[in-house]
């Protein structure tokens, strides 16, 4: 006659994450590996690129190519301009300053 063995039964003391607390991803500060090195390779190509850039800019016969090659230099050196959601263009821009959140209890 043989006996059973008791199955064993998993148990987890992961009882979810507290207020606040962060589980998983990367720790504060360390680097993204899967883009490190697309990051490596455009900084070694990135004056080359600047200059082509600039090429473009005043010797393109398409004056799309000129302007978007200018957009792109100024992207790079003043960074991208703000975008509207949408509303009142001459409203300007919308800056948030609180989020609040309600939580309603459905009856």
């Amino acid at each position: 006659m043989t006996t059973a063995t008791p199955s064993k039964v998993a148990t987890s003391s992961n009882r979810g994450s507290k207020p606040g607390e962060r589980r998983g991803g990367r720790q504060a500060g360390t680097p993204n590996k899967a883009t490190a090195e697309i990051k490596s390779l455009a900084r070694v190509h990135g004056a080359e690129a600047m200059e082509l850039l600039w090429l473009l800019a005043r010797t393109a016969e398409s004056e799309a190519t000129q302007v978007a090659a200018i957009k792109e230099l100024f992207d790079r050196g003043y960074g991208k301009a703000t975008q509207l959601m949408g509303g009142d263009p001459e409203a300007g821009p919308i800056a948030i300053t609180e989020i609040v959140r309600t939580i309603v209890r459905p009856k």
